[in-house]
């Protein structure tokens, strides 16, 4: 193939690195003769220099160099950063292997052996700036598409004439080689939102542009397409240290609406490259300016529209946060749950107490995830009634805290129907606290016992004591005339004395419960004083002790000096804590600790009653302070003492409670009244 056959790439700059004239000229004029420009250094210093002061399209090197060879020439060359994409190619004599591999590894691109045909030179040559120019293509078009990319992104966030502006001249001097940039839109009819960049950051300040010579030249008819500024007196831009002004309408559907303006420090900064960045920038700074336009008129358009729909909003909103918190205000515990039983609702109160979650880690989960407690077979079969028949489902319940407090529960299942459908789409759950209720309803019901019992004893008793006491006269007379000999020493007579000593014992038991069953009927309108339940409780655990009641049993006292007094009778009141006391010993039969506590809440002065022992058993509670119940032996206890503790301190105002736990004891609370002046 002749040379004249080739198809030149011209056009291109050629460094010839040989310290050989000859070659240097020779290798000249063929590249030169297909367009090539080329400049020629004997050695790798004065390629060096020339490097530095004038770009190169490829450079062409001779192994032997006088100094530094080639290979070194092309280490140097590689290890500087502009320099690394440049082509170079080892124009060589030696043809060994190991010189090859060596000039590969120095980074050279390729490797002609001398003498070579100028057909293959030229072709080699030309293959190698055709790849760089693809290479160089590419790495402009990924750069443009890269910059438009995140410029394109970032306008998508821009509503405003000013944050199109603030957008559009940052991206153009983050990525360009400009010294200065600046954008100016139209604001909707109040002039231009202008911001600009430099090396000291953004302003938007106005003044830094020739605003008046800027609109006039975008009301003219020249501004259809760019300007490129030389003359400084022409510039826009105020800050004239910068040699080149380029200038590009924003220009959508045949209007402008605004101008980039961008400045560069030399002409050779104003490449095509950077020229073809900016005007691509301009077309989506026109594109997003006239979004920002409509946005704005369609804004003001709607102005009393928006003001309806916030207003509106915030109503709803307002409504919905008012409804959330009277929901979350009411006692009761609620939630609800769609047709996968899934939790879309849980108030406040469900998140409270010794079951409560937290709402977030419930909402979207599970029921039967969350309430574990429960019998999942019981709570599915419940659901799917109410979401079958749509009627409401309601069941009382008892809860056991871990302090042994029980607490009962009116558990309510409400459907919720669908408007469309009328189909039942949820089932809420409410649950009420009603303790308060069942013990006052218990305590009604206890009071009339009690009362039934004292209109009884206030009947019976008188009638009864007078028989039980000739009954016991007779049977003492009797003991007595056996004691004097009246009956010998047959055996019948200690037969007899024993049987009268039995209905001596039993006449005496009887008076006993009828003098509990007196203190039912009388009123107990005792001189009501000032009292101290500290001396109360001291006085109480010094009797106990004296009786020496139980073994084992050590006795505690937490009283404060300082507690306030309660108007009462001052007998009664022990009378009552010692009974309780006397039943926490009884209950304690192995030892154990009893805990006499006296403290101040609020308004009130509280006496508790602690011990260690067996508990009362769950069915039993409810039962404690009815007349006759007792769990004691027959002949050890009437059943009356709980009952009369809790008629003395009702009518002091007061209230008695019990917490109790199996195997882990007793407390019994005693509530009062502080004394007012």
């Amino acid at each position: 193939m002749s040379v004249s056959q080739l198809e030149p790439t011209s056009g291109a700059t050629l460094l010839i690195v040989d310290d050989d004239r000859s070659a240097r000229e020779g290798l000249r004029g063929i590249f030169e003769s297909v367009g090539h420009r080329t400049i020629a250094a004997e050695d790798a210093p004065s390629a060096l220099k020339l490097l530095r002061k004038q770009p190169c399209d490829l450079v062409m090197v001779d192994v032997e160099l006088p100094e530094v060879d080639g290979l070194a020439l092309c280490r140097l060359l590689r290890a500087q950063p502009n320099l690394r994409q440049l082509p170079l190619v080892i124009y060589s004599a030696n043809d060994s292997e190991g010189r090859k591999v060596d000039a590969f590894s120095a980074g050279a691109d390729d490797y002609i052996v001398k003498p070579s045909s100028p057909g293959e030179l030229i072709s080699r040559v030309n293959s190698h700036l055709n790849f760089a120019q693809r290479e160089s293509q590419l790495i402009g078009t990924n750069r443009e598409l890269s910059f438009l990319a995140d410029l394109g992104r970032g306008l998508l966030q821009t509503l405003y004439p000013e944050q199109v502006a603030r957008r559009v001249a940052g991206a153009i001097y983050e990525g360009t080689n400009a010294e200065q940039t600046a954008c100016a839109v139209k604001n909707n009819g109040k002039g231009l939102a202008v911001c600009v960049f430099d090396r000291e950051g953004s302003a938007g300040n106005s003044s830094l542009v020739h605003l008046d010579r800027l609109n006039i030249w975008i009301a003219s008819t020249n501004s259809t397409t760019p300007l490129r500024l030389t003359r400084k007196r022409e510039f826009f831009l105020r800050d004239t240290r910068h040699e080149v002004e380029y200038i590009v309408p924003i220009r959508f559907n045949g209007h402008n609406f605004g101008a980039l303006l961008v400045a560069f420090g030399s002409a050779t900064d104003c490449n095509d490259d950077e020229i073809h960045l900016v005007d691509a920038a301009a077309h989506q700074a026109a594109f997003a300016a006239h979004i920002s336009t409509l946005y704005l008129k369609a804004r003001e358009s709607a102005a009393t529209l928006a003001e309806e729909v916030d207003r509106r909003t915030i109503e709803s909103e307002m409504h919905q946060r008012f409804t959330e918190a009277i929901i979350d205000t009411l006692p009761l515990s609620l939630y609800a749950i769609d047709r996968d039983y899934k939790i879309v609702a849980w108030n406040r109160n469900r998140e409270l107490g010794e079951l409560g979650l937290p709402r977030k880690q419930v909402l979207g989960k599970n029921v039967f995830e969350v309430l574990t407690k429960q019998s999942r077979e019981l709570l599915e079969r419940e659901f799917s009634r109410v979401f079958a028949t749509g009627e409401i489902h309601r069941v009382e319940q008892e809860t056991v805290t871990n302090d042994g407090e029980t607490n009962h529960w009116l558990i309510s299942k409400i459907p919720m129907r669908a408007r469309e459908s009328n189909e039942v789409s949820h089932v809420i759950t409410v649950g009420e606290n009603i303790t308060q209720r069942v013990k006052a309803q218990r305590a009604v019901g206890r009071a009339e016992k009690l009362a039934a019992v004292g209109r009884l004893a206030a009947g019976v008793v008188h009638e009864i004591n007078n028989p039980l006491a000739t009954i016991a006269a007779c049977a003492e007379s009797l003991e007595k005339r056996i004691k004097e000999g009246a009956f010998g020493d047959s055996q019948d007579a200690e037969d007899l004395r024993e049987y009268l000593g039995l209905i001596r014992d039993e006449a005496f038991r009887c008076k006993s419960i009828t003098n509990g069953l007196l203190d039912f009927s009388r009123l107990r309108a005792g001189q009501r004083v000032p009292v101290n339940m500290t001396e109360v409780v001291k006085a109480t655990a010094r009797l106990v002790t004296h009786q020496q009641r139980g073994d084992n049993v050590r006795i505690e006292i937490e009283a404060v000096d300082d507690l306030p007094p309660v108007l009462g009778d001052v007998g009664q009141l022990q009378q009552a804590v010692v009974a309780l006391a006397t039943n926490a010993i009884d209950a304690m039969p192995d030892g154990g600790t009893l805990t006499l506590r006296a403290t101040q809440s609020g308004m009130r002065v509280l006496v508790q009653v602690k011990d260690t022992g067996i508990g009362i058993p769950l069915e039993n509670l409810n039962k404690i302070f009815d007349p006759f119940f007792t769990t004691k032996d027959v002949g050890q206890g009437t059943g009356l003492g709980l009952a009369v503790c809790y008629g003395i301190l009702s009518d002091h105002g007061g209230r008695l409670d019990v917490r109790s736990t199996l195997g882990a004891g007793t407390t019994f609370t005693i509530t009062l009244p502080v004394a007012t002046d």
